[in-house]
């Protein structure tokens, strides 16, 4: 029986990687379509239908092409950090509030806290390790950056874990089934959002791969396959983000079709920033985490801290 469950665990999270997969490779072609449309230009269209296949194209292009090793690299932490950094960006869609109970997770908040928090090595060892002083400050100002802005975004947690009282987010569909979090709590959903836009590196908080000033940054050394695997860990970051947006803000029914019409909504937002916004002068960016976000997000901790007391009181 215990073998049958493992056998089932199994075969469910590998669905879910493919599926992942899959919605990464949809996610870049949607992109492409998206900023070309916005810069009124066509996207890729030549390759199949519409351009559909394009993604898979890329795909086989880039993990057939001869993999280049700078000769300077420290090679295992530069082969491996690609790979750990798609890993992090893979596992942590363990936690996704499923009701069948693929993993038993009750602490699925932490465990996303931890597998982002991994994810700053990966950035790091991958700047450190080409040996280039272009992808070692890439590589600085992505570590800067992300760790700034995991403070509000564990603290704006920690005020959903002091609302709902649990860890698990299963509860936030229970908690949403009249009214949704983000009409009740919209400033902080705009900053959970824009964190998020910094924590994945996005437009136009994208200083890790600022290529007009850093070549590219801290994966400016990387060709073929291990940019590939970059490539894909950004994307299925940005889909990860999305989706727990949707379950944090906008009502958690995972079987229900809406929930995903309104993942690929903040997938596109995500897109349509991109194609937007300008990028951010550093210093502003570090100001907006510190002094904007931050007693922001430590203001609601105490609001929430003191409605919690206030009801038990009540209660009592």
């Amino acid at each position: 029986m215990y073998f049958m469950e493992m056998i089932l665990s199994f075969v469910g999270s590998l669905l879910l990687l493919i599926c992942v997969l899959v919605g990464v490779a949809f996610l870049t072609l949607l992109e492409r379509k998206v900023l070309g449309y916005i810069q009124i230009r066509k996207g890729p269209n030549k390759v199949g239908l519409m351009g559909i296949p394009q993604p898979f194209c890329d795909a086989i292009k880039l993990f057939t092409k001869e993999q280049t090793y700078p000769l300077m690299s420290n090679y295992m932490s530069y082969y491996f950090s690609p790979i750990f950094s798609l890993f992090l960006s893979l596992i942590v869609w363990m936690c996704i509030p499923l009701v069948v109970k693929l993993y038993s997770f009750n602490l699925s908040l932490l465990f996303f806290l931890c597998c982002t928090s991994l994810g700053v090595y990966t950035v790091m060892v991958a700047g450190w390790s080409s040996n280039s002083n272009y992808a070692l400050l890439g590589g600085l100002r992505a570590v800067a950056q992300t760790i700034s802005y995991e403070v509000s975004l564990a603290l704006i947690l920690l005020c959903f874990v002091f609302l709902i009282g649990n860890y698990n987010m299963l509860n936030f569909m229970y908690f949403q089934n009249y009214v949704w979090f983000l009409l009740i709590l919209f400033p902080l959903a705009m900053v959970w959002f824009s964190s998020c836009l910094a924590e994945t590196n996005r437009t136009p908080f994208d200083f890790a791969e600022g290529e007009s000033e850093l070549v590219s940054g801290f994966n400016v050394e990387y060709s073929s396959g291990g940019f590939a695997l970059i490539f894909l860990a950004e994307y299925a970051s940005i889909l990860f983000m999305s989706m727990l947006f949707s379950v944090i803000f906008l009502g958690c029914n995972i079987y229900d079709l809406s929930f995903y019409l309104k993942l690929s909504f903040i997938s596109f937002l995500f897109i349509w920033v991109r194609g937007t916004l300008p990028r951010f002068r550093y210093d502003k960016l570090m100001f907006l985490a510190w002094k904007c976000f931050l007693p922001l997000s430590l203001n609601y901790l105490m609001f929430f801290i003191g409605l919690k007391i206030f009801l038990f009181s009540f209660i009592i």
